[in-house]
């Protein structure tokens, strides 16, 4: 006797039903969250490009460390802790651009180095583990053979 049902089976135990809840509802939460996030944005409010963005300009000032007041205070410290001082040359407008340090630059290339170092050597201390162990199954191996002859 045939059901008409053309659920299948496996797809009505519990656990694949609570897994296929759990999946749509963290899928409808990221889109319905997106679609809250959309909406609060003012549409009445312009955001204004900086001049450095439009036009060419003249660094005036070299990249330097934002002080703890320009970090909390402007906007452009936030990005990378430095900022350069531009001129630009159509609008005579001076404005603050963010800029990436080469003593910073240097200090992340050194973490880098220096991560890739201990990982290096976790990986290949690993290895050598991993290749003692299947060493030592394959001669105990080895000796069950001889022993069962």
């Amino acid at each position: 006797m045939e059901s008409d049902c053309r659920i299948p089976v496996a797809c009505c135990r519990p656990r694949v039903l609570v897994l296929h809840a759990l999946f749509w509802g963290l899928v409808s939460l990221r889109v319905f969250g997106a679609a809250l996030l959309s909406e609060d944005r003012t549409p009445g409010k312009q955001v204004v490009a900086p001049c450095w963005l439009l036009e060419e300009f003249v660094v005036t000032t070299e990249c330097s460390q934002c002080n703890a007041f320009q970090a909390r205070s402007w906007s452009s410290c936030g990005l990378t802790g430095y900022v350069e001082r531009v001129n630009c040359t159509r609008s005579s407008r001076d404005d603050y651009k963010s800029c990436r340090s080469a003593v910073m630059e240097e200090h992340l290339f050194w973490k880098f180095e220096a991560t890739m170092l201990g990982l290096t050597a976790v990986f290949a201390v690993l290895v050598v583990i991993r290749q003692r162990w299947l060493d030592r199954l394959a001669s105990e191996k080895v000796r069950r053979q001889i022993e069962s002859i």
